[in-house]
């Protein structure tokens, strides 16, 4: 298997903090060490460089403490980027921030007309868009992502409010395989997981319970949460190489290796 060089978008989580709870993961009274999550995303970020990706960077906003999500920023697919519209007001003003980057990167701009939290709940995985719904991203935004990128669209129904974005459920492995959580998903989400990747690799609760799916592929390395290792485990024995990375301070707010990393599929460099 042969490794794809990849373009990422992150954000430096400067303003890290857990001063509210939108998911069950975030937890306002206990502890975070900011430091030791901006140490923590450093070595996120030189893993992806040491592995010959690029890694652009939008400036931290001072009051935003979950901006370092940026997968959440937006959807972006042959050089066409699709903004955000988050659910939680406290997210709200990233939305701008992301657009604003977006549009000086020189992508073509699409604004969402419902509820979409960007690549948090739509990836790309071979011709085909899969695009969660059930505690963030509306049902009514899946047409639009047809209509602007030209890719089919399948609905996954996401049904365990701890997997509350697609990208905590379901990883892309390269074009063909994914791995995923079963029980994160409706019965009939499940039925067509098993029709369209019969071979993917099943997660157990306990890695998904650290994020383990929350990962990232480039076809042949796969980064994920150091304490996923039956995962890393079952990797390997497909041939993927694994690469543990911890993240323990930004799971407290829910987050992992993907939520930190949006994907910026041929656009125009940043400069």
């Amino acid at each position: 298997m042969d490794a794809t060089r990849q373009r990422f978008l992150m954000c430096r989580p400067t303003y890290f903090a857990v001063d509210y709870a939108i998911n069950p993961w975030m937890d306002p009274t206990a502890p975070v060490d900011a430091d030791l999550a901006i140490r923590q995303w450093e070595q996120l970020r030189q893993t992806y460089l040491d592995l010959g990706h690029e890694v652009e960077l939008v400036d931290p906003v001072a009051g935003l403490p979950d901006m370092v999500f940026a997968a959440n920023g937006g959807t972006v697919i042959d050089g066409k980027a699709m903004a955000v519209q988050f659910r939680d007001p406290q997210r709200a003003d990233e939305a701008p921030a992301f657009r604003a980057w977006f549009e000086a990167a020189g992508f073509e701009m699409y604004d969402p007309k419902h509820i979409n939290e960007g690549e948090g709940d739509v990836l790309l995985v071979g011709d085909h868009l899969l695009a969660g719904t059930g505690f963030r991203t509306a049902h009514a935004s899946h047409a639009q992502l047809q209509e602007v990128f030209g890719y089919p669209v399948i609905t996954m129904q996401l049904v365990d409010p701890r997997f509350y974005h697609l990208d905590t459920a379901l990883t892309v492995l390269d074009e063909r395989t994914v791995a995923y959580l079963p029980e994160a998903f409706s019965p009939g989400s499940r039925a067509v997981l098993r029709r369209l990747f019969p071979d993917a690799i099943h997660a157990t609760m306990a890695d998904a319970e650290v994020l383990g799916l929350n990962a990232v592929s480039d076809g042949k390395h796969v980064v994920l949460p150091a304490q996923a290792t039956d995962l890393a485990a079952k990797l390997r024995d497909r041939g993927y190489e694994t690469i543990g990375i911890d993240l323990s301070e930004l799971r407290k707010a829910g987050g992992g290796p993907k939520c930190c990393t949006l994907r910026l599929r041929q656009g125009k460099a940043s400069k």
